[in-house]
């Protein structure tokens, strides 16, 4: 009897790993209808957010004429990463309130640091993402230079 209980539990844990040709929270990329994501990706970090901090920077660089005058927006995210492999430690988010486009997210190996850029306008909705909800964070880079990274919450029962 025992013996068919491990075997019960073996097949079921096999069953639940996930395969290894598409990244972890796949179900969460949106459509693919330029076929940008048709190979296994180079490289996947994904991390659960457990911590975050909001920064409102000032700057300002005295030695140029006029006198440019700055305030960064940006979000650290702290966390855990998730999958075999993932090194990240560490999100930063920055907001952009002036660019007509945005920066490509970019992953630092070596501070294990992924940088996000997003329009200004998605701040409170980042916001309230980290207080109402388990956040994520996913980086997915592939052999054809495409990049995507996402926040994403899992699953949340509608109520």
């Amino acid at each position: 009897m025992s013996l068919s209980i491990r075997a019960c539990a073996a097949l079921l844990l096999t069953l639940s790993l996930p395969l290894a040709a598409a990244p972890m929270h796949s179900q969460f990329l949106p459509p693919d209808d330029l076929t940008l994501r048709d190979a296994e990706p180079e490289q996947q970090q994904l991390m659960q957010v457990t911590d975050y901090s909001v920064v409102v920077g000032a700057q300002r660089q005295s030695n140029q004429q006029p006198i440019p005058v700055t305030s960064p927006l940006m979000i650290r995210l702290k966390g855990k990463s998730l999958n075999k492999g993932a090194t990240i430690n560490q999100v930063l988010v920055s907001f952009d309130g002036e660019s007509k486009s945005l920066k490509k997210p970019l992953f630092d190996d070596k501070s294990k640091t992924l940088t996000l850029f997003y329009p200004l306008a998605q701040y409170r909705v980042v916001i309230d993402l980290l207080r109402n909800d388990t956040v994520y964070v996913q980086f997915l880079s592939y052999a054809n230079g495409h990049i995507w990274a996402d926040l994403h919450t899992g699953s949340v029962r509608a109520r």
